[in-house]
Protein backbone atom coordinates (compact mmCIF):
# COMPACT_ATOMS: atom_id res chain seq x y z
CA UNK A 1 0.00 0.00 0.00
CA UNK A 2 0.84 3.28 -0.78
CA UNK A 3 1.42 6.14 1.57
CA UNK A 4 -0.24 9.65 -0.72
CA UNK A 5 -0.58 12.06 2.59
CA UNK A 6 2.56 13.95 2.13
CA UNK A 7 1.23 17.32 2.64
CA UNK A 8 3.22 18.30 0.17
CA UNK A 9 6.62 17.62 1.48
CA UNK A 10 8.36 14.51 -0.15
CA UNK A 11 12.09 13.52 0.61
CA UNK A 12 15.18 14.73 -2.14
CA UNK A 13 18.38 13.06 -2.84
CA UNK A 14 20.97 14.69 -4.32
CA UNK A 15 22.52 12.43 -7.00
CA UNK A 16 25.72 14.17 -7.12
CA UNK A 17 28.75 13.07 -4.80
CA UNK A 18 32.00 14.98 -4.34
CA UNK A 19 34.48 14.60 -6.42
CA UNK A 20 37.86 13.54 -4.85
CA UNK A 21 41.13 15.16 -5.87
CA UNK A 22 39.53 17.98 -7.50
CA UNK A 23 40.19 21.41 -6.07
CA UNK A 24 38.63 24.27 -7.16
CA UNK A 25 41.04 27.09 -9.41
CA UNK A 26 40.11 30.63 -9.49
CA UNK A 27 38.47 32.02 -12.13
CA UNK A 28 40.54 33.06 -15.61
CA UNK A 29 41.01 36.66 -15.57
CA UNK A 30 38.22 38.78 -17.34
CA UNK A 31 39.42 41.67 -20.06
CA UNK A 32 37.63 44.58 -19.36
CA UNK A 33 36.83 45.77 -22.67
CA UNK A 34 36.59 44.11 -26.35
CA UNK A 35 37.56 47.09 -27.70
CA UNK A 36 40.25 46.28 -29.84
CA UNK A 37 40.09 42.30 -28.68
CA UNK A 38 40.54 39.45 -31.11
CA UNK A 39 37.77 37.04 -30.29
CA UNK A 40 37.57 33.24 -31.02
CA UNK A 41 34.42 31.63 -31.97
CA UNK A 42 33.73 28.01 -30.74
CA UNK A 43 31.14 25.86 -32.31
CA UNK A 44 29.84 22.52 -31.87
CA UNK A 45 28.01 22.53 -35.46
CA UNK A 46 24.33 21.66 -33.47
CA UNK A 47 21.93 24.40 -33.83
CA UNK A 48 22.34 27.89 -35.93
CA UNK A 49 25.34 28.78 -35.04
CA UNK A 50 26.39 30.34 -38.32
CA UNK A 51 23.27 32.68 -38.10
CA UNK A 52 23.67 33.55 -34.12
CA UNK A 53 27.51 34.13 -34.53
CA UNK A 54 27.08 36.39 -37.83
CA UNK A 55 24.36 38.24 -35.94
CA UNK A 56 26.35 38.81 -32.65
CA UNK A 57 29.61 39.67 -34.39
CA UNK A 58 27.69 42.76 -36.27
CA UNK A 59 26.06 43.13 -32.85
CA UNK A 60 29.59 43.32 -31.02
CA UNK A 61 31.73 45.21 -33.90
CA UNK A 62 29.20 48.62 -33.21
CA UNK A 63 29.55 48.40 -29.64
CA UNK A 64 33.25 47.54 -29.55
CA UNK A 65 35.72 49.45 -31.72
CA UNK A 66 38.18 47.47 -33.60
CA UNK A 67 36.84 44.11 -32.22
CA UNK A 68 37.72 40.74 -34.81
CA UNK A 69 36.97 37.56 -34.88
CA UNK A 70 38.28 34.30 -35.55
CA UNK A 71 35.78 32.27 -37.46
CA UNK A 72 34.01 29.32 -36.30
CA UNK A 73 35.01 27.26 -39.05
CA UNK A 74 39.26 27.73 -38.23
CA UNK A 75 38.78 25.00 -35.37
CA UNK A 76 36.45 22.58 -36.41
CA UNK A 77 33.61 21.06 -34.66
CA UNK A 78 34.25 20.81 -31.05
CA UNK A 79 30.93 18.57 -30.79
CA UNK A 80 32.10 16.15 -33.59
CA UNK A 81 33.64 12.77 -34.09
CA UNK A 82 37.46 14.07 -33.26
CA UNK A 83 36.09 16.77 -30.91
CA UNK A 84 39.16 15.14 -28.44
CA UNK A 85 41.42 16.01 -30.62
CA UNK A 86 40.05 19.34 -31.46
CA UNK A 87 39.77 20.60 -28.05
CA UNK A 88 43.16 19.22 -26.69
CA UNK A 89 44.55 20.83 -29.37
CA UNK A 90 42.80 24.27 -29.12
CA UNK A 91 45.30 25.93 -26.38
CA UNK A 92 48.02 25.64 -28.85
CA UNK A 93 45.48 26.70 -31.77
CA UNK A 94 43.76 30.07 -29.71
CA UNK A 95 48.01 30.87 -29.22
CA UNK A 96 48.35 30.32 -32.84
CA UNK A 97 45.78 33.07 -33.86
CA UNK A 98 46.55 35.68 -31.05
CA UNK A 99 43.07 35.20 -29.34
CA UNK A 100 42.40 37.37 -26.85
CA UNK A 101 39.20 35.47 -25.79
CA UNK A 102 36.71 32.55 -26.66
CA UNK A 103 32.86 32.62 -27.13
CA UNK A 104 31.58 28.76 -26.97
CA UNK A 105 27.71 28.45 -27.19
CA UNK A 106 25.27 26.33 -29.41
CA UNK A 107 24.88 23.41 -28.01
CA UNK A 108 28.81 23.36 -26.72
Amino acid sequence: MVDTNHDGQYSVYWPSAPKPGRKNRPLAHRLETLAGKKIALLWGYLFRGDEVYATLESALKEKYPGISFINWAEFGSIHGNDEREVVAGLPARLKELGADAVLSGMGC
